[in-house]
């Protein structure tokens, strides 16, 4: 087995922190991951830091709704699992892409 990893990382337009970490929970279990473990910020007046544990690599969020903008970011060693993941992540209303 080759040693490969795939990452992708976009902008998205500012959602309710909720509403990100239950859609993208789902993205993920749907995707094929595994989740590990989660841990979570939330900064003080505002703003939010998500990080998922995958058994195949991680993903994270990292919110900025002064500026209404949201960061995601995943990278994984499955190209089955990631592909899924980036394909699907179109067709959630995001309202998306700066």
């Amino acid at each position: 087995m080759k040693a490969m990893m795939y990452n992708f990382n976009t902008w998205i337009k500012y959602k309710d922190e909720s509403i990100l970490v239950r859609d993208f929970e789902r993205l993920l279990v749907n995707s094929g991951f595994t989740i590990v473990n989660k841990v979570e910020h939330f900064f003080e007046g505002q703003g939010y830091t998500g990080l998922w544990l995958l058994a195949e690599s991680h993903f994270a969020i990292h919110s900025f709704p002064e500026e209404d903008k949201v960061y995601i970011e995943i990278s994984s060693c499955v190209k089955e699992y990631f592909d899924r993941f980036v394909k699907e992540i179109s067709r959630l209303d995001f309202n998306w892409k700066y």
